[in-house]
């Protein structure tokens, strides 16, 4: 589970100092998301769950004279976003989006890449949005598919059996919504129609360059399940464990990149 309080602490503060890595991580993912909001209608948008900004600094480049607010509960990862920004005029704000009260004009574009897979209430949480929008808004999110359709997920689980699994699929967390059934049902009952959950594939980029192998083994212990275990792992138990993790990397290593196949749906909704 990885609720609001981790991405508050620990989580979002690792995210925030290795932005860089999660948003090469992510990179293919970004563009096809792109590619689908780019055929929506909005000029005030509202990116929930903005983590670093990197979609809503993206969505600024395509979009210079909308009006983009990222909203995230993670102090380290608004402030990383707001340092990116500069002065070019996307606001980042640190809230709650299931509480979030938008400033001005309601938003009619909302976009999230990975953001809203975290609500303790799901349901709650779309429908205060539906609320605060402007009528027609749009709606265009990410999310993971199963977890055995991501390799990078499957496969750091089983390098140790100690890797928590969460005993309730629908807890928040990274694969809270793979089931596009569970995220059908949550936003018709949040008020959200015109639904379309598409699968998208895209190569999950862990490590590049001369010591690929080795840069994704560090990005892992930075990021994701394996984490804290490291951490919390000594002597010759993490010793062996990081054998296992280079071995299992070197499998998915093309020349100077280490990239896993990964899958995620796009899913759109309006709010009439």
């Amino acid at each position: 589970m990885t609720g609001k309080s981790e991405w508050q602490d620990r989580v979002g503060r690792a995210w925030a100092e290795n932005w860089q890595l999660t948003d090469r991580s992510l990179a293919g993912l970004t563009e096809q998301l792109l590619q689908v909001i780019s055929a929506l209608p909005g000029k005030r948008i509202a990116d929930i769950g903005c983590g670093a900004g990197e979609l809503s600094l993206a969505i600024a480049r395509q979009r210079p004279d909308a009006e983009i607010t990222g909203v995230d509960v993670s102090s380290d990862l608004v402030e990383t976003a707001r340092q990116r920004a500069g002065t070019c005029g996307v606001r980042f704000i640190l809230a709650d989006a299931a509480e979030w009260q938008p400033e001005g004009e309601a938003p009619d574009l909302l976009v999230s890449r990975h953001g809203v897979m975290f609500f303790d209430n799901p349901v709650a949480a779309f429908a205060h949005l539906r609320s605060v929008s402007a009528p027609d808004a749009r709606l265009a999110f990410s999310c993971f598919r199963p977890r055995e359709e991501n390799p990078w997920m499957s496969g750091l689980a089983s390098l140790l059996p100690g890797i928590p699994t969460p005993t309730d699929p629908h807890a928040p967390g990274p694969f809270a919504f793979a089931d596009p059934e569970r995220i059908s049902a949550i936003l018709r009952e949040a008020g959200w129609s015109g639904l379309r959950i598409e699968p998208h594939d895209f190569a999950y980029v862990a490590g590049a360059g001369d010591r690929a192998v080795d840069d994704a083994a560090e990005f892992f212990a930075r990021i994701g399940p394996l984490a804290p275990v490291i951490r919390e792992m000594g002597g010759e138990a993490r010793d062996v464990l990081q054998a296992r993790l280079l071995q299992w990397i070197g499998r998915y290593r093309q020349e100077a990149l280490v990239a896993f196949p990964a899958a995620a749906w796009i899913v759109t909704a309006r709010s009439d």
